[in-house]
């Protein structure tokens, strides 16, 4: 049931949207003539690794860089600035709930470094598919505006990822279709307020 309803909303939702993607798409394009999406590789279900698509944000060289994208981050592009705002980067999701790889409300998936840090609270979570968004997304939705320039990655591990990964283990605890809807239109509402 959780699976057709995943499917059936990623559907609805891309095709929805396939305006607004592709003007999305045309802006990444024509912002720098880079590619359009950038896939990169997560952890998902039972720490099975998935390759998470989106539109792309950053130059072309930031993987050379941290996972974690600092305030005012120069490899930010233009384009990418404002995608990050109003999260449009995240859109190209729906294709990996389509396929099974994600779900609509679910932890967010992380690179394996981190996952393999917070392994104990990570089995927990991961018995699903990790999501597009949950509570703590919600919670943490500017969670780069949280990170001094000077120690981004020591703060996220420390402070902001302990605090994301606990809320989401308290949402699974209690978790219900009726939430989950609950949380994405708080998502949605959120993301047009």
């Amino acid at each position: 049931m959780n699976r057709l309803f995943n499917f059936t909303c990623a559907a609805l939702g891309l095709l929805v949207l396939s305006p607004l993607l592709v003007v999305v798409a045309l802006a990444v394009k024509w912002g720098d003539g880079g590619p359009v999406f950038y896939s990169h590789r997560r952890v998902g279900k039972g720490f099975r690794p998935i390759r998470v698509l989106k539109f792309r944000s950053m130059r072309g060289d930031a993987d050379k860089g941290s996972s974690l994208t600092a305030p005012c981050d120069p490899r930010l592009t233009e384009v990418g600035r404002f995608l990050r705002r109003y999260k449009l980067d995240e859109l190209p999701q729906l294709w990996n709930v389509l396929t099974g790889d994600m779900q609509l409300v679910g932890v967010r998936p992380e690179v394996e470094t981190y996952v393999a840090m917070f392994r104990e609270q990570y089995a927990l979570l991961l018995t699903e598919p990790p999501g597009i968004t949950d509570p703590a997304s919600l919670a943490y939705r500017n969670e780069e505006n949280l990170f001094p320039a000077d120690r981004v990655e020591q703060h996220y591990l420390s402070e902001i990822l302990p605090q994301k990964l606990q809320l989401s283990l308290d949402y699974q605890r209690k978790r219900s279709l009726f939430s989950d809807l609950r949380v994405l239109f708080d998502t949605i509402f959120t993301l047009t307020a």
